[in-house]
């Protein structure tokens, strides 16, 4: 039985502390999701916990990291009829030589032609997929930061698209900036809007709290689901 809940933040990671009627301290960390959960006595002070936790910072960043790697698939070539994914749908590359700059179109519902000089390099094939991947994202976020600024109330007075190894996106408190993780752009429409929303609420309330879920469940009432999905399905 969970008598008390609490988050603490170390080193940008977020560790869940459950209090429960129970003798030890004990940590997890979810295989799937990486979330880390500590289980701790009822009566165990908060700077107990949290000492607990520092002590056990570098273990807990080994697992997350060997949960990360284990998740990935081989690395992408950039071949023709190599699986790729955008907006959560599968579509097979191909690779089309030609004298122009480089360009990438979907042509119908599975197939992305990719027009490149003859003999281009792996790097500046991954690089013409990544720019594009960069706009197509980067299109799309305005008209979402718009939409839920007006639910909301709040203001987002930028934002930014980079590759995280870790996090789907993070918010500056300070700046009122969010960053948005560009593997985004091979989830779901529904995944971008839910990192959005997640990040934009930071500005109501700081912390993964109570207060905070309760914001969550108000404005998104669905948002388990989309959380659950963006972290099954695979890049």
């Amino acid at each position: 039985m969970i008598i008390k809940k609490e988050q603490i933040i170390l080193d940008s990671i977020y560790i869940d502390v459950l209090y429960k009627k129970i003798k030890n301290l004990y940590i997890v960390i979810n295989p799937l999701l990486g979330k880390v959960r500590i289980s701790a006595p009822k009566k165990m002070s908060s700077k107990t916990v949290r000492t607990f936790a520092i002590s056990r910072l570098e273990w807990i960043k080994k697992h997350q990291t060997k949960f990360l790697q284990q998740k990935q698939e081989p690395p992408l070539k950039y071949l023709s009829n190599e699986k790729h994914y955008f907006k959560g749908k599968h579509y097979t590359l191909n690779i089309i030589n030609h004298k122009s700059p480089s360009k990438v179109e979907i042509i119908n519902e599975n197939q992305i032609n990719l027009y490149l000089r003859n003999r281009s390099s792996l790097k500046k094939r991954e690089k013409a997929i990544t720019d594009w991947h960069r706009k197509q994202l980067k299109a799309m976020i305005p008209d979402i930061i718009e939409k839920w600024q007006r639910i909301i109330g709040v203001k987002v007075r930028g934002w930014g698209v980079k590759q995280m190894k870790t996090r789907w996106g993070t918010c500056n408190i300070k700046t009122r900036r969010i960053w948005l993780n560009l593997e985004l752009i091979k989830k779901p429409e529904y995944c971008l809007e839910y990192i959005v929303v997640h990040e934009m609420l930071h500005l109501l309330e700081r912390k993964h709290n109570s207060k905070y879920r309760a914001y969550m469940n108000k404005y998104m009432p669905q948002w388990k689901i989309h959380e659950k999905e963006l972290n099954r399905l695979k890049l």
